[in-house]
């Protein structure tokens, strides 16, 4: 397995991103969503249950680029677990294909506003249980 977070059981691989991007080794690093056989409907996080959009069970795992456009962000002041430092941002992206991720990310939120470029990057894990890298959001470069 290569160096990357092992965030959840999928059913379709265990990594949700990979270190590269989609288009090269220039491109931000690739996210790995699912992608209906029936419907051809694209969403991440991957999962086996089924498609949200028609039932389907034929799901595959698909690449997608880790660019997109922010749709809102938020600041989060206290977090439930009292471990969690406090102040981070949180954020909604829509990547292509019409595929919306939730995340956190990395800048001020001086610099952020809806319908910002926004692209993603590699950071270091600190959970020692889900691997040695994770994956945030940042204003695109």
């Amino acid at each position: 397995m290569r160096d990357t977070a092992k965030m959840m059981q999928t059913g379709l691989g265990d990594e949700l991103f990979q270190p590269t991007g989609a288009s090269g080794d220039s491109a931000p690093p690739a996210l790995y969503g699912g992608r209906c056989n029936s419907c051809g409907y694209v969403f991440f996080p991957p999962q086996s249950y089924g498609c949200e959009r028609c039932g389907s069970t034929k799901i595959d795992r698909t690449e997608l680029d880790g660019r997109g456009t922010l749709i809102a962000s938020a600041v989060v002041h206290r977090h439930l677990d009292p471990a969690r430092p406090a102040p981070f941002i949180v954020g909604s992206m829509e990547l292509e294909r019409r595929v919306v991720v939730r995340g956190l990310i990395e800048a001020g939120q001086d610099a952020l506003a809806p319908g910002c470029p926004m692209e993603t990057m590699i950071v270091a894990e600190t959970r020692p249980d889900r691997g040695s890298t994770d994956i945030r959001f940042r204003p695109a470069v």
